[in-house]
C-alpha cells in the first residue's frame, strides 16, 4: 500500500505541465537519436546532459529517462528499414527484422517492434516498481563465477543459432572472441593482437563499428548483387487493414514478449550488463524454444519481438543498481550517474528515503515515457514505411554515408572507419559462404564481459576452474551451459547411428 501511495505522488510529480512536456520531447528526440547509425541513448544523453542544467533534478531526469527510452524504441528503425542497427542494443533486430522488410512487410516488423518494447518496458517498471530492494541485493549476490556461467549459458543457448552446421557457428564465435581480445590486456595492461603494429587497434575493435560493417556495408553489397538479379528488393505498404492485422498476428508471441521482458530485465539489473547482451540473449533462447527454428535468420518476427522486449526491460532494469546501489548497470545510466552527482544527489539505499520526491517521480515517469513512445512510435510508422519506397539508387548512398558517420561517431577515429569497409567486405563473404553472422556479433559483445569475469573468479579461486560449481548459483547456471553445449553433439551422434544402422 505504501508503495501505490508513492507512485500515486510520484504520478503527481511526472504529469506537472514541465516534467510531462519534457518528457514527451525526450522521447521525441530519443526516438531519432535511437534511428541515427552510431549514435544511440549514450551519445544522445551526453549530448543533451548539459540543458539539464536549466530545471530542477526531478525534470532533468525524466528529460533524460525519456531520451533513454525513445532512444530503444528507436534503434529497431533503422535496423528494420535499413539493415543498420542504430546501436548496439539493436542489432538482433536486424538478423529478422530486416528480413521482413525486404519481404515487403516492413510495417509488421515495425508494429512488432514498437508493440514488444512497450511490453518490455511495462514489465520491466512494473518490476522495478514492486521489487527495487530485493532485486537490487540479486544482483549483488552475483559475483564474478555466477557472471561468467551467465555469459557462457549465453554462448551455449546461441550454438543452436548455426541450425545444423555446427562447426561453422563454433568457427564464428571464436572469430568473435578473437576480435573481442583485440587491444590492452586488461590484467598486464601489454598489447596483444595489435595487427601489424598499427596503433588503432590498441583501443579495441569498437562493436558498433563491426556491427554497422557487417549489418551496413555488407547489406549494400549483398542487394546490389541480388537486385542485379533481377530480385526486388523490397515493397513497403501500409493500411489500416494491415495495421490492425499486423496487431492481431502479435498475439502468438505473447509468450516470446514476457520470456524477452523477464531476461531482459534479469540481464538489465546484472552491473555492467546492460541491454546489448540481454536482447542477444533473448533472440538466442526464442530460437532454442521455437517450433520452428529455422525460419529465425529468414523473417520470423519472433525473431524481433524477444530482442526488443529485452532490451527495453534491460534498459529499466539497468537504473535499478544505478539508484538502489550507485553502480551504473549500463554505459546510459553510468552517465546518468554522473548528472545525478551533479545535481547534488547521492545514489543508494538512502535516496529512496531522502529524496522519496526524486525517485517516484522518475518511476512514475517511465510509465509515462513508455506510453508516449509508442505512441510517437506508432505514428511515425507512414515516414519510416516511406523511407523503403525510394529507389534504391537513392537509398544507397544514404545508407553509405549514414554508415561512415555511425562508424566515425563513437571514437571519431578513421582507423575505425577503415576497418568498418573492412567488416563489410568479411560481413559479405561471410553471407555468401552461408557462415552465421550472429554468433560472431554475440561474441565480440560478452567476449571482453567474459573474460573479465572469468579471470577475477579464477584470480579469487587461486587459479582452480572448480570455483565455477562450487558456488551454488554459478554451478547450476554451469550445468544447463554444459547440456545446452552437448546437446547439438548428441544429436550428431544419433544420426549417424541412424545412418550407419539404414546402411
Amino acid at each position: 500500500m505504501e508503495i501505490l501511495t508513492h507512485l500515486l505522488e510520484g504520478f503527481g510529480i511526472a504529469f506537472l505541465p514541465l516534467n510531462l512536456g519534457l518528457a514527451i520531447f525526450g522521447c521525441l528526440l530519443g526516438l531519432f537519436i535511437g534511428a541515427m547509425p552510431g549514435l544511440g541513448s549514450v551519445n544522445g544523453v551526453a549530448i543533451l546532459l548539459p540543458l539539464t542544467f536549466l530545471v530542477p533534478p526531478t525534470s532533468a531526469v525524466i528529460f533524460l529517462g525519456a531520451i533513454y527510452y525513445g532512444a530503444m524504441y528507436g534503434g529497431a528503425i533503422s535496423s528494420i528499414m535499413l539493415g543498420i542497427p542504430g546501436a548496439s542494443t539493436a542489432v538482433a533486430t536486424t538478423f529478422d527484422g530486416r528480413p521482413l522488410a525486404r519481404k515487403g512487410m516492413a510495417d509488421r516488423a515495425l508494429v512488432a517492434a514498437a508493440t514488444a518494447s512497450f511490453v518490455g518496458g511495462t514489465i520491466s517498471i512494473v518490476l522495478f516498481t514492486m521489487f527495487a530492494p530485493p532485486l537490487a541485493a540479486v544482483a549483488l549476490v552475483f559475483g564474478a563465477p555466477e557472471e561468467f556461467a551467465l555469459m557462457l549459458l549465453a554462448f551455449a543457448t546461441f550454438i543452436g543459432l548455426g541450425g545444423d552446421d555446427i562447426p561453422k557457428t563454433f568457427f564464428s564465435i571464436l572469430i568473435g572472441l578473437v576480435l573481442s581480445a583485440v587491444g590492452l590486456d586488461i590484467v598486464s595492461g601489454q598489447p596483444r593482437l595489435i595487427f601489424f603494429d598499427i596503433p588503432g587497434f590498441f583501443h579495441g575493435i569498437n562493436f558498433l563499428v563491426l556491427a554497422i560493417g557487417i549489418y551496413g556495408i555488407g547489406e549494400i553489397l549483398w542487394t546490389i548483387e541480388t537486385s542485379h538479379k533481377g530480385i526486388e528488393v523490397s515493397q513497403a505498404r501500409l493500411s489500416i487493414p494491415r495495421f490492425v492485422d499486423s496487431l492481431r498476428s502479435l498475439a502468438g508471441t505473447a509468450k516470446t514478449m514476457v520470456m524477452g521482458s523477464f531476461l531482459g530485465y534479469f540481464v538489465g539489473i546484472l552491473p555492467a550488463a546492460g541491454a546489448t547482451p540481454g536482447s542477444l540473449m533473448a533472440y538466442g533462447v526464442a530460437k532454442s524454444i521455437s517450433k520452428d527454428p529455422d525460419s529465425f535468420g529468414k523473417g520470423n518476427v519472433d525473431g524481433v519481438v524477444a530482442p526488443e522486449s529485452a532490451n527495453n526491460a534491460a534498459s529499466t532494469g539497468s537504473m535499478l543498481p544505478m539508484l538502489t546501489l550507485g553502480i551504473p548497470g549500463s554505459p546510459t545510466t553510468a552517465i546518468l550517474l554522473g548528472g545525478m552527482v551533479i545535481w547534488g544527489l547521492e545514489p543508494g539505499p538512502m535516496l529512496f528515503i531522502e529524496h522519496t520526491d526524486f525517485v517516484w517521480g522518475l518511476i512514475a515517469s517511465l510509465y509515462a515515457a513508455n506510453l508516449f513512445a509508442l505512441i510517437l512510435n506508432l505514428a511515425f510508422i507512414p515516414a519510416f514505411i516511406a523511407v523503403l519506397r525510394l529507389p534504391f539508387t537513392i537509398l544507397a548512398p544514404v545508407i553509405f554515408i549514414l554508415c561512415l558517420v555511425g562508424g566515425y561517431a563513437p571514437t571519431q577515429d578513421m582507423h575505425d572507419v577503415w576497418l568498418m569497409f573492412l567488416f563489410g567486405v568479411v560481413g559479405y563473404l561471410l553471407r555468401k559462404l552461408d557462415y552465421p553472422m550472429a554468433p560472431a556479433v554475440l561474441a565480440i559483445v560478452l567476449g571482453p564481459l567474459a573474460e573479465t569475469s572469468m579471470r577475477q573468479s579464477l584470480l579469487i579461486g587461486h587459479g582452480s576452474p572448480a570455483i565455477f560449481f562450487e558456488r551454488p548459483i554459478s554451478g547450476a547456471i554451469m550445468v544447463v551451459a554444459i547440456v545446452l553445449l552437448a546437446l547439438p553433439l548428441i544429436r550428431l551422434v544419433r544420426r549417424a547411428v541412424r545412418r550407419s544402422a539404414d546402411a
